[in-house]
């Protein structure tokens, strides 16, 4: 079928943003299958991201991963292929979940999700590594909410810190502050774990 909507051969390879880009015109033509193959291709991604902004991987990742996706669909048709869908979409994800964390601040409701901990440093089939990645997502996931998302918009989405203080409202400075206390809280966390 992309194939087809492509107009290459069917035995040439198409790359994902080219597939991406071919649903991306479905979807925005009203095809709700060539939506749900964006959501496929990319929930997992979305969901992980938020999971690490938030600090578990309970029911307000996945709220906000829904939420993401609606205003994606929302917003498809204002979507101008300056960046990769994926991209585009990724950032969505880290702005839905960032507006979310500066709402709970305000309401002072702000205490992590830790209902998506329970299964975090339990082991598995996949041996120790595993036990280590979950440590260290633990930690990650202990970190106070701002000092978790400066960290993670920085080392591990690649996010300057004039874009981080600008999504968090916080001086440049305060995002410096926050990576650095952020890495001793981790470094303290882990050393503790081993």
């Amino acid at each position: 079928m992309l194939t087809a909507v492509l107009d290459v051969p069917s035995n040439a390879a198409i790359s994902p943003v080219d597939e991406d880009r071919a649903l991306v015109a479905s979807a925005t033509s009203g095809s709700t299958a060539a939506f749900e193959s964006l959501y496929r291709r990319h929930a997992g991604r979305v969901h992980g991201v938020i999971c690490r902004l938030v600090g578990g991987q309970g029911t307000r990742a996945e709220d906000l991963t829904q939420e993401t996706f609606v205003r994606a669909w929302q917003a498809l048709r204002d979507f101008r292929h300056d960046a990769a869908f994926g991209t585009w979409l990724h950032r969505l994800a880290v702005n839905t979940t960032l507006m979310d964390m500066r709402s709970r601040r305000v309401r002072g409701h702000d205490q992590g999700d830790d209902d998506g901990l329970d299964m975090v440093g339990l082991q598995d089939s996949a041996g120790s590594g595993t036990a280590l990645r979950m440590d260290l997502e633990k930690a990650v996931a202990s970190l106070p909410p701002r000092a978790r998302a400066v960290l993670v918009l920085y080392d591990i989405e690649g996010w300057r810190h004039e874009e981080i203080a600008e999504e968090l409202g916080m001086a440049v400075g305060s995002s410096k502050a926050q990576l650095h206390r952020a890495r001793g809280l981790l470094r303290e966390r882990l050393g503790e774990a081993a």
